[in-house]
């Protein structure tokens, strides 16, 4: 199994990171051959809804030269997609917001004359948060966004793992975090496995 992890926190030992890594260690101990892109690091620039993406059917594909061409191939080369964000204003950081708008339009060709394929249906789709309110008050329109976004885009949602920080003076990892993180992983791997082994079939 393929996972590419894309990492919205700017923050390289931040809570965010600190909670995907136990998580891509389990995917690694069971086999999975994990990416992750750290979004700040990358040029990635707004949509400007000129719809050029629409003109080609066969490929994703952006007028804009920067680096998420890069990212629409190590997408559609993996079986997992998990989208890593702190909360930002009740939903995710500008980096991944703008990577999500240049993907919707960029993967499915649906904005032109005509409407076409989503050239990643069926891809899997996980989430990584971590925000300083309760998951059920913090992440809950971030994952509700993504949900419809998933559906829109003919995606298949598999959860979100959402933990709390208390505050700045408080220490953020635990081990029932980390726990959690590898029982996340090991549930989406089981999974992914098992609808892959059903499609070969």
């Amino acid at each position: 199994m393929k996972c590419t992890i894309l990492m919205g926190s700017p923050r390289k030992e931040g809570n965010t990171i600190a909670l995907a890594k136990p998580f891509m260690e389990e995917l690694k101990r069971r086999g999975a051959d994990c990416s992750l892109i750290w979004l700040y690091d990358r040029d990635i620039r707004p949509c400007i809804a000129c719809r050029a993406c629409q003109k080609d059917w066969e490929r994703a594909y952006c007028c804009q030269e920067d680096d998420m061409g890069e990212l629409f191939a190590e997408i559609l080369e993996s079986d997992l997609l998990v989208l890593a964000s702190p909360i930002y204003s009740w939903y995710c950081t500008a980096p991944m917001k703008a990577a999500l708008d240049r993907l919707v339009y960029a993967m499915n060709k649906y904005y032109g004359e005509e409407k076409g394929p989503s050239l990643w249906a069926g891809k899997r789709v996980a989430l990584i948060t971590t925000c300083g309110y309760r998951p059920e008050k913090g992440a809950d329109l971030w994952e509700a966004g993504i949900r419809r976004y998933c559906k829109h885009s003919q995606l298949v949602y598999h959860g979100m793992l959402a933990e709390r920080h208390l505050g700045y003076h408080t220490v953020f990892m635990d081990e029932g975090k980390k726990q959690r993180a590898v029982q996340f992983a090991g549930e989406l791997w089981e999974t992914v496995k098992e609808c892959g082994e059903k499609a070969e079939k």
